[in-house]
């Protein structure tokens, strides 16, 4: 099994890229979902970001007020670390536990949908391929209005956390364009899903599983007989 890292900026339309790609049968884990169920009520990060960020982020049923928490960290760099500093490693501790379910499931190769996969530059090191979802800077902006209806001002500190998208162009293996319409980006997807499925990177990982295997078998099957002696 190999693991292929998908990544986009805000409003570039990679949920779209995700829905497709499950519809054909992939395995996506999604950093987002993780994410915010790591930071549920009652979890270690909940009452860590509840002690630096206090209770004025909370909402009336103790839940976090995701919109005041976003208005923070995008404001200021600082916030922004020591957020990502509390609830990055319980999502990748997340993130190992299902990629390895799927493993035991025999899937070829395993998608990480990450917001941040090129600007953390850690995670880029584990992918076997890396998957940018692209649309134009104007049409980013565009999309960013029309969905969240914040402010033209507040979207720009937004696409501030982030690297410009055209920057990530040249640090993708593959990219797949989605400022056109849905059945361009599907044809795109599927191009990219035929050359990963016929890709032969998941022989490894898979051989060295096997062998580990037949390793525990046989040091098994060598106790048991001196038991039986």
């Amino acid at each position: 099994m190999f693991l292929v890292g998908l990544s986009g900026g805000i409003a570039s339309g990679k949920s779209t890229v995700v829905s497709i790609l499950r519809e054909l049968g992939c395995a996506v884990i999604d950093a987002d979902v993780i994410a915010r169920q790591v930071v549920q009520q009652g979890t270690p990060a909940h009452s860590q970001i509840v002690v630096h960020f206090g209770e004025e982020v909370l909402l009336k049923n103790g839940e976090l007020d995701r919109d005041k928490m976003g208005a923070i960290i995008f404001s200021n760099p600082e916030k922004r670390a020591l957020l990502n500093s509390i609830t990055h490693p319980p999502i990748r501790r997340a993130m190992l536990r299902q990629t390895l379910c799927y493993f035991f499931m025999g899937y070829k190769y395993v998608i990480l949908d990450i917001p941040l996969l090129f600007e953390s530059r850690t995670m880029t090191r584990y992918m076997k391929h890396t998957v940018l979802v692209y649309c134009d800077p104007q049409t980013q902006v565009g999309r960013l209005i029309r969905r969240s209806g914040l402010s033209r001002e507040d979207v720009q500190k937004r696409l501030a956390a982030q690297l410009p998208i055209d920057s990530k162009l040249p640090l993708a293996d593959h990219v797949i364009d989605n400022s056109g319409d849905r059945e361009s980006t599907r044809r795109q997807v599927l191009q990219l899903h035929h050359r990963l499925e016929s890709s032969l990177g998941y022989l490894p990982t898979r051989i060295a599983a096997v062998a580990v295997a037949a390793g525990l078998a046989a040091l098994i099957w060598s106790l048991l007989r001196r038991t039986w002696q």
